[in-house]
Order: structure tokens, then sequence, then C-alpha cells
């Protein structure tokens, strides 16, 4: 890996004041959103929050993403804490790809079928670049705000201690309930 880091710079937002850090591994480019106590927090909240445009920014409502989102902002903003955001768009297919499976779940396939179908694995995730950001910023112990039991198993592996597991639930709507059962059923995500 030949990661290429910016200096830290400021960033009020709507849930607070953050001191913010950009990553640049290959063509990703990857962000730590950190409170500004967060080298005085010796156990911080981390949420690992992974790319998705289409919650993020536009804030559609077929997943949970913005909300999961909007909910570490306000803890950390809050508590104290980190949010990597792991610029990995669709499970790291790629936005183009992923409208293509937003286009066979239209079809009645789950997120899983769709990217199975478009011939890539469930989850092509690397988190290589999460474990140089956690280290670079020092951390050796967290809080992390997951659901999903393959990023606690990473941080585990990754030699970094989890202190507690906060939940990251969100409301279900008409449009998210079977992204979220798929999740459940097919990654073991603790909902």
């Amino acid at each position: 890996m030949n990661i290429v880091e910016s200096k830290v710079a400021n960033l009020p937002t709507r849930y607070g004041r953050f001191n913010v850090k950009a990553y640049k591994d290959g063509c990703q480019e990857h962000l730590a959103i950190m409170s500004k106590d967060f080298d005085c927090i010796e156990t911080p909240l981390v949420r690992i929050h992974s790319e998705c445009l289409t919650g993020d920014s536009i804030g559609s409502l077929k997943c949970d993403c913005n909300n999961q989102l909007d909910l570490a902002l306000e803890l950390i903003a809050k508590e104290g804490g980190l949010v990597i955001y792991h610029r990995q768009e669709g499970r790291n297919i790629g936005l183009v790809n992923k409208i293509n499976a937003y286009n066979l779940q239209d079809q009645g396939f789950n997120t899983v079928e769709a990217n199975l179908k478009l011939g890539f694995q469930e989850d092509e995730r690397d988190y290589r670049v999460v474990e140089y950001i956690l280290k670079d910023l020092g951390v050796k112990q967290i809080k992390l705000i997951t659901n999903n039991p393959k990023k606690i198993d990473f941080v585990e592996q990754s030699g970094i201690k989890i202190i507690e597991r906060i939940p990251a639930i969100t409301k279900i709507n008409q449009h998210n309930k079977n992204y979220l059962q798929t999740k459940k059923e097919h990654f073991g995500h603790l909902l």
C-alpha cells in the first residue's frame, strides 16, 4: 500500500465541529472525520462507514446508509470519536455496477443475488486502508458503531480492542425492508 495523506483541517458541520484528514490509496480517497477532542479520548466511538453515494448524498430510501451515517456523526459530535468514510461504493463494485444492481433489484433480486449476477462476490470491500487509518491515528481500543460482524472481526484481527459494540439501528421503511433482511440473512448483521 502506498498511502498519501492530507494535513488535518477543521470541518464545521450541522452536527458539530470536527477535524478531518484524507487518505489516498490508489484511485480511492478515504476520510477520517474526528471530534475536536479525539486525541484526548482513550476509547473513542468509531464508525467505519462504507460509502453510499445514493444514500449518503441523495437520501435513497433503498438502504439505511444515510441514517447510519447521521447516527454516527451525531454520537461522535456528542461523545467524541471518529468516522472513517471508507470509499468503496456498493461493497466496492463501483457506482455504475451498483446502479446495475439496483436494476436487478427492481426485477426481484436481492442485493447479494444482484452482485453475484453481475459477476462480483457478495462483498468486495478491502479494509486494509481502514487499518492504516486507525493505526495512523493511534487508536488502540474503541467502542465500535456497527451491525456488521465482518467489521467486528476485521477490527479485532487488526489488533484493536473493541470495548463495546454500539448498534447502528435506524428506521425501517417499505423500500429498505428487504435490503435489511438480506443483510441479516446473508451477512449475519446484528439488527
